[in-house]
């Protein structure tokens, strides 16, 4: 059964330069028929242009997992935390952003 165990088990190694993460307050999401596009990005006030800080590509089916995930450990955080307060209206502007292609 340990021996079972240790076979299933997978090593992620978390090199420094990523273990600080990347800030981001905005994530546009496009998909194509293969894949999901997230690309997250830092918005700062008073600042009309910014970059694309890091983009991660998905297949379907890694997006779907994904989002069960998150939504989990939301559920979790807020069961512990309390309700997280959601804009009424986006403080983004809608035309904001690129427009999608995959």
């Amino acid at each position: 059964m340990a021996e079972e165990k240790k076979q299933n088990q997978l090593n992620i190694e978390l090199d420094e330069s990523i273990a600080d993460g990347t800030y981001s307050n905005l994530a546009i999401i496009n998909h194509s028929v293969s894949e999901f596009v997230v690309d997250f990005v830092n918005i700062m006030p008073g600042q009309p242009k910014t970059k694309v800080k890091s983009r991660i590509i998905l297949t379907p089916q890694h997006a779907k997992r994904f989002l069960k995930a998150l939504h989990d450990n939301v559920s979790r955080f807020e069961n512990a935390h309390g309700e997280i307060k959601d804009y009424e209206q986006s403080p983004i502007p809608l035309n904001f952003g690129p427009t999608g292609q995959a």
